[in-house]
């Protein structure tokens, strides 16, 4: 059975919560579905790198890989910086990536975006907030 791999991207910041952040939700995507391998990558200031685990990447036993930013909108790290350290040319969202001596497709998937979960997490932010009434 092949697995997919994924590399979750943070922003990195001198804040550990935004390691954390990233690093938590990545270990809840590895609970929720073991199809995936699952490794965390940083634009700046955090380790891995992203470049570090696109290299951790090619010895695992993956038929793809996917690269998930956990960014909210689209902007300069989206469209430019990150498919710039991951092989893509600007506005690309497909490629390969060499691993084992094999070639496997690479995809770039978009920032999380305008969505009902979003909204979701929203309202239980604020409720959480009003509870402090």
């Amino acid at each position: 059975m092949s697995k997919k791999g994924m590399l979750l991207v943070g922003h990195g910041s001198t804040m550990p919560y935004n390691q954390e952040l990233i690093e938590t939700t990545a270990a809840f995507i590895r609970n929720q579905n073991t199809d995936f391998i699952v490794k965390c990558g940083f634009m700046n200031m955090n380790k891995p790198t992203i470049r570090e685990s696109l290299e951790a990447f090619r010895q695992e036993p993956i038929d793809a890989l996917v690269v998930v930013p956990l960014f909210l909108a689209r902007g300069v790290h989206i469209e430019k910086d990150i498919p710039g350290e991951i092989g893509l040319p600007e506005g690309s969202r497909k490629g390969s990536f060499v691993m084992n001596g094999k070639t496997i497709p690479l995809l770039y998937a978009g920032p999380i975006g305008s969505d009902p979960l979003l909204a979701d997490l929203m309202i239980k932010n604020a409720n959480k907030a009003l509870s402090n009434l």
